[in-house]
């Protein structure tokens, strides 16, 4: 059981993005990577991180997969041949963001040893 939870984390991340990228306009200029999913132990629920540039959009992003969240559950539903199909909860992945942030003061950093 333990090692089937990371396979369902990647094939859950795996298809969603699929559904996200053919059924879903988001705004122009707006790029959302799904960074990962993670399903709990007993496969009820899966938090779905994903990332926005530009950043700034994140908020109006996650309003969008929050209101589509049915339409999306239900379209993995009908690709997952598993019971129970774990419940989605979208969140704003904010690892990236701050590994963003060290790299730009580690190069910041970088210019001031010269």
């Amino acid at each position: 059981m333990a090692r089937r939870i990371p396979q369902v984390n990647q094939f859950i991340k795996k298809e969603l993005a699929k559904i996200i990228l053919r059924e879903i306009d988001f705004p122009q200029g707006v790029l959302v990577t799904l960074t990962r999913a993670e399903v709990t132990a007993n496969f009820q629920e899966c938090k779905v991180y994903f990332s926005v540039l530009p950043e700034t959009r994140a908020k109006d992003i996650l309003s969008i997969l929050r209101k589509l969240v049915y339409f999306l559950q239900k379209k993995l539903d009908e690709r997952l041949k598993m019971r129970p199909v774990p419940k989605i909860m979208f969140f704003v992945e904010t690892g990236t963001v701050e590994a963003g942030e060290i790299e730009n003061i580690l190069e910041k950093l970088k210019k001031e040893e010269k």
